[in-house]
């Protein structure tokens, strides 16, 4: 590895240790439904972000708000001493990501069969303290 390549992959290191990443995989729901969702909350205060989620009507709501909560709780098992709500912690990234399709079989006219997939996805959620 070159000497450039490595000072940059130790500063990304260095950055990676001061957020907190939360994952959610293969969530039953399209990737355009969460990323409706995900856009609400991308860069938006993590108390503002929850309070938006958890009064959504949308389904995939749920699940960013269960992700953030546990983004939050990484954060702080990362800081130990430091509560979340007095570091002003902020919704950094949203990543919503094209997980595998099942692909299912419906009847259509005349004897044929239309292929149908019911779509899931990734979701990578980073919070980082407000600077």
């Amino acid at each position: 590895m070159g000497a450039r390549k490595k000072n940059a992959a130790e500063a990304r290191k260095e950055v990676m240790k001061q957020v907190a990443v939360a994952r959610l995989r293969n969530v039953p729901t399209s990737p355009r439904r969460m990323r409706q969702v995900a856009d609400l909350i991308r860069g938006v205060e993590v108390g503002r972000a929850l309070d938006i989620l958890r009064f959504s009507t949308r389904h995939s709501s749920r699940d960013l708000e269960k992700l953030l909560r546990s983004a939050i709780a990484n954060w702080e098992a990362k800081h130990e001493g430091k509560k979340a709500e007095a570091a002003n912690l902020v919704v950094r990234s949203v990543q919503v990501d094209e997980a595998r399709s099942l692909k299912r079989m419906l009847p259509a006219p005349q004897g044929r069969a239309y292929r149908m997939r019911k779509r899931s996805n990734h979701v990578t959620l980073i919070v980082d303290s407000a600077q």
